[in-house]
């Protein structure tokens, strides 16, 4: 296993992290095969892991419970253990304290070493500021109850600036990041500019909620044309460990051999251990995941603004997301939509047509608005 820095703090964390949101289940989401999780769990920590993050809901609740379970016997002592603060659930201050002796309560422990406020984003962000979410995280940190204080985020990089910037309380941050998504959400700029500040990066999402372990057929040809048909998931995996900026990637592992695997392609990375020849493979993949795009809007910007407030390059960006990287990530995106504020979503649209003459790749986009909405709302 390879070790890196974690941000400005004096601990080097395993540069694959354990994320415990795809655990291998029974049945349903919620019914975790704790025998194949708690032996996935262990078998990555004996071989090196030192990170483990899980949150409030991952798999119905039960996830923090299974890794309470999985960290008996001594092996608590072994890791850092992350899990983060449901804050959607949170109406009034005095929720701060329950969710978090709860989570305590089924990881069996006094302590987290790394807290997190779940998903922050531009709506919820101002509600927790003013709830007092930071004097309650620095509260419990002076108490010894929670080590190291960080959030994790999908929304836009100006959004993460802000957020970084507010508090010198923040040693981490969790960021939606791989190689197709290096201009979106907080993206490249935002991975930089985080570990620029001192911070930790930590990676989710690096294979996109698995979706570039399967790749569609255009793009699967490109991986099998390579020179001895590398796997995507390593190439994909050390395209992100080759970049000094990142701390630590999560992968939400669901069998054993994917563990196995994982922690292989962890062994053989480091910043800029890439050659060349691979750095120009993720490029071809990248092109021609793009190239499945219905919309082919590159995300210039130029459309911008708009006269109505309509945030026209990420709504066509969460549409094309949902239908080229189907599977886990359709949901991701229709959360995402619906999360944003109502004025900038798609159905705020007046059709003045403002955008389209403005629009270097002459996209249609009045007409496709009105089917982004009715994609991201339709049940």
């Amino acid at each position: 296993m390879q070790y890196r820095r974690f941000g400005h703090l004096d601990f080097e964390v395993s540069a694959l992290g354990f994320g415990c949101m795809r655990l291998p289940t029974t049945g349903k989401p919620e019914q975790i095969d704790e025998p194949a999780a708690v032996e996935m769990i262990r078998w990555a920590i004996d071989h090196g892991v030192n990170y483990i993050d899980t949150a409030y809901p991952y798999h119905g609740g039960n996830s923090e419970r299974l890794v309470g379970v999985a960290l008996e016997d001594g092996y608590r002592n072994k890791v850092a253990l992350a899990t983060k603060m449901p804050i959607w659930m949170v109406e009034k201050a005095d929720d701060f304290d329950r969710f978090f002796d709860e989570q305590c309560e089924r990881l069996a422990t006094e302590r987290i070493d790394f807290y997190l406020l779940h998903s922050l984003q531009a709506p919820t962000w101002p509600k927790m500021r003013d709830l007092g979410a930071l004097e309650w995280l620095d509260k419990v940190r002076a108490a010894g109850r929670v080590g190291e204080i960080g959030f994790s985020f999908h929304d836009a990089f100006e959004v993460l600036k802000d957020i970084i910037d507010s508090s010198d309380l923040w040693s981490f941050c969790q960021i939606q990041y791989n190689f197709v998504n290096e201009d979106v959400q907080a993206g490249t700029r935002g991975l930089e500019y985080a570990a620029g500040k001192g911070l930790a990066v930590v990676i989710m999402e690096p294979l996109f909620g698995g979706t570039l372990a399967n790749p569609p057929e255009p793009v699967r040809k490109v991986w099998d044309e390579a020179p001895g048909s590398p796997s995507p998931v390593d190439v994909a995996l050390r395209w992100l460990w080759n970049k000094p900026e990142v701390s630590v990637v999560l992968s939400g592992m669901g069998t054993l051999q994917q563990v196995k695997e994982n922690v292989a392609s962890a062994g053989a990375s480091g910043v800029g251990t890439m050659t060349e020849a691979e750095l120009q493979l993720i490029a071809r993949a990248r092109d021609a995941y793009g190239a499945l795009n219905p919309i082919p809007c590159t995300g210039c910007g130029y459309c911008m603004p708009c006269p109505s407030g309509v945030d026209i390059p990420r709504n066509l960006q969460l549409y094309n997301n949902s239908l080229v990287f189907k599977g886990n990530t359709k949901g991701l995106n229709r959360n995402l939509y619906n999360d944003m504020p109502a004025g900038k979503r798609a159905e705020a649209c007046t059709q003045c047509g403002e955008c389209e003459e403005k629009c270097p790749q002459k996209i249609p986009i009045r007409q496709w608005l009105p089917r982004v909405h009715e994609a991201f709302v339709k049940k």
